[in-house]
């Protein structure tokens, strides 16, 4: 006579490779996560990189007045920060009232094979004419 079987205590082979692959699963995708954070992380600091190059831009402008800034005719350039290669451009374009120039300053850059771009546009007094100043007219 047999008596009532015990049943074994443990898990099955089925069991065990479906909390496995449920297992990998969630690791995959924390790891993916991690990885997007990370690439999203380095592009957010190339675009604070290029933020502050066009500040520092803006802030010379500022400093030596547009009109000084235009005589000196350098309009472009490139700034290698934290061992980055950045290229700015800067377009200034006489808006013909009140002495207003509006003035686009451009950063591109590439990260891999994708480039990228920053570009802000903004409006500086220039200095205006002693004639138009005062109301008086050359030709009398």
């Amino acid at each position: 006579m047999t008596g009532p079987r015990k049943k074994a205590k443990g898990f099955t082979l089925v069991e065990v490779i479906a909390a496995s692959v449920i297992l990998c699963g969630a690791v995959m995708l924390v790891g993916r996560v991690g990885t997007q954070a990370m690439t999203g992380t380095k592009l957010n600091r190339r675009y604070e990189m290029a933020t502050s190059l066009i500040n520092r831009q803006l802030s010379l402008i500022d400093y030596i007045g547009i009109d000084a800034f235009i005589e000196a005719g350098e309009s472009e350039g490139e700034s290698d920060d934290l061992g980055y290669s950045f290229t700015w451009y800067v377009e200034t374009e006489y808006q013909e009232i009140d002495s207003l120039y509006l003035v686009r300053i451009t950063v591109s850059w590439a990260e891999g094979r994708r480039p990228y771009s920053l570009s802000v546009d903004t409006m500086f007094n220039g200095i205006i004419p002693m004639e138009e100043e005062t109301g008086e007219t050359t030709a009398q």
